[in-house]
């Protein structure tokens, strides 16, 4: 009997998982706060599982989510590729250049913080309110750059101070309920990019420091003396399988739709998503 309340739990939490895993592929890339989503929906699904683990688990489940854009974009990324020109490698390696410095305002004032902030401000209500703060900004962004040209239509010219300025945005993320890409492709557009190229910088940008993010948070996981039990590595497995699987139609999904389309919608959705959860916190 014990062995088959076990079971249960166990296929109850792999369910949860696919659930937070297309949670996860679905909202890392769209501006609407993957951590904010995962937060929200784990708040009502309630995984059988340590704290220490859950919150291991909602950043580590987003390395499945890089290597979405790793896939993706391989060619592009890859400085060694056969395929391309001197000059296109070395726009390659120039590339990453800038990634690397886009990234430093992250691990300068991010990772410090990023206990403090989980400890502190990971709960519904600061998610809502941040959900409506960018749903706002993105939509007051977007009716201002309705006459306005973007400076910056290729990420070739995409100068180092513009990718500097675009990772201290990337840096105001650390608050749940921001999203990382809302923060990154919102500043990018104010900057001067076009929704493209914010956009593809943005995705380009997760690769170090969602790796980065993923990598700390293991490591502060066995510092504190845990252990990933057999069922925690297949749930962890297949959160990853799972968001990288969704990743790839969400990706490709968000570059065709903002060739036609400005990043409104999302505004709003984030808005409405916001005070559905004020609502339900003060009228539960």
């Amino acid at each position: 009997m014990i062995y088959e309340g076990k079971s249960v739990v166990f296929t109850l939490n792999v369910i949860k998982t696919i659930i937070l895993g297309i949670v996860e592929g679905f909202t890392e890339w769209l501006p609407i706060s993957s951590t904010g989503h995962l937060v929200l929906v784990g708040s009502v699904l309630k995984m059988d599982e340590t704290k220490a683990f859950m919150d291991m688990f909602n950043y580590v489940i987003q390395f499945g989510a890089i290597l979405a854009v790793v896939v993706l974009f391989f060619h592009k990324l890859n400085p060694f590729s056969p395929r391309k020109t001197g000059l296109e490698q070395k726009q390659t390696w120039t590339l990453w250049s800038k990634v690397v410095i886009a990234v430093i305002p992250s691990v300068v004032v991010g990772f410090p913080l990023n206990d403090w902030m989980d400890a502190h401000l990971m709960n519904n209500w600061v998610v809502a309110s941040m959900l409506i703060l960018y749903g706002i900004l993105f939509i007051v962004i977007e009716n201002r750059n309705k006459s306005i040209t973007p400076k910056f239509t290729d990420l070739n010219t995409l100068p180092y101070l513009t990718a500097f300025w675009i990772g201290c945005f990337q840096a105001l993320s650390i608050i749940p309920g921001t999203s990382r890409s809302g923060a990154t492709i919102l500043g990018a557009i104010i900057i001067g990019t076009s929704r493209f190229v914010g956009a593809e910088f943005s995705f380009f940008m997760a690769i170090p420091t969602m790796v980065g993010v993923s990598v700390l948070k293991i490591g502060k996981f066995f510092y504190e003396g845990n252990t990933f039990t057999g069922d925690q590595t297949i749930i962890l497995i297949i959160g990853m399988v799972v968001s990288f699987a969704i990743s790839i139609v969400s990706i490709k999904f968000l570059m065709d739709y903002i060739k036609k389309h400005d990043f409104k919608v999302f505004g709003w959705y984030r808005i409405i998503l916001g005070l559905l959860v004020l609502g339900a916190m003060l009228f539960a």
